[in-house]
């Protein structure tokens, strides 16, 4: 495992699932940590499962669709943190319906998290970066980002747009040494996945030749690995983690 003592990470949406491993397993790697969410009584419970980790843990309640939200927290983060090395754009939500059904609204507020959220999260974590010239950027795009998929339009296209930004954002701020990944997850074993029947658990690993969900402890492994020095000269990818579900 990579050594992120002493460094400062951001991660977005922390509070379950994938986001709140990603803050356990850079905890366990040392790093202090900056953590957002929209519910305060879950970032309560977050930070008091992070509080084993003896390590500095802060806690905003953040909206990542709203600019003043983004820059707030950054600032805030670096004032009782000190610096900021990592930022991990993990938050995100689904609406899912076919595309005739789907509401202009339900396309706007999933964009509006997913997408717009990432670029004005990266865009006021990139202000501090650049200024002292190193940093990563991990962003979490989806499978679907790259392959679509049926019932999820908007949130297919919040995550392919994720990866289209990612790119851009390597380009521009790579002379700086700022790099800037993504992570592309495929299905992920969550309290959502648990819940469902066998027959149909069986039938979405149909198509994965490694016939298991991912955990979100995989997830957090190639996030970690993109944030460290061990990518020192990786920018611009996506990293598939789907088991081999699109190959």
């Amino acid at each position: 495992m990579a050594d992120f003592k002493g460094k400062n990470v951001m991660i977005t949406g922390a509070t379950r699932g994938i986001g709140l491993a990603l803050a356990e397993a850079f905890a366990a790697a040392g790093a202090n940590l900056a953590v957002c969410g929209t519910n305060e009584e879950a970032l309560k419970a977050a930070a008091e499962k992070l509080a084993g980790f003896n390590v500095k843990v802060y806690t905003q309640k953040v909206n990542v669709s709203r600019a003043e939200d983004c820059d707030a927290f950054v600032a805030s983060a670096v004032k009782e943190l000190g610096s900021l090395d990592v930022l991990v754009n993990n938050a995100g939500i689904t609406k899912d319906n076919l595309t005739v059904r789907m509401s202009e609204q339900d396309w706007d507020d999933v964009i509006a998290v997913n997408l717009k959220g990432t670029f004005l999260m990266s865009k006021a974590a990139l202000k501090v970066m650049f200024k002292k010239r190193s940093g990563s950027i991990v962003n979490i795009s989806s499978v679907v980002g790259e392959m679509g998929n049926p019932g999820q339009a908007n949130y297919v296209a919040s995550k392919a747009g994720i990866i289209g930004l990612t790119k851009t954002l390597a380009k521009e701020f790579g002379s700086r040494n700022v790099r800037v990944n993504a992570v592309a997850p495929g299905f992920v074993q969550t309290a959502m996945t648990d819940a469902l029947p066998e027959d149909v658990k069986a039938k979405a690993l149909e198509n994965v030749p490694l016939k298991r969900f991912a955990t979100t402890q995989d997830i957090a492994k190639a996030v970690m690995f993109l944030a460290s020095e061990d990518a020192s000269y990786i920018t611009g990818h996506v990293l598939a983690v789907n088991g081999g579900l699109y190959i």
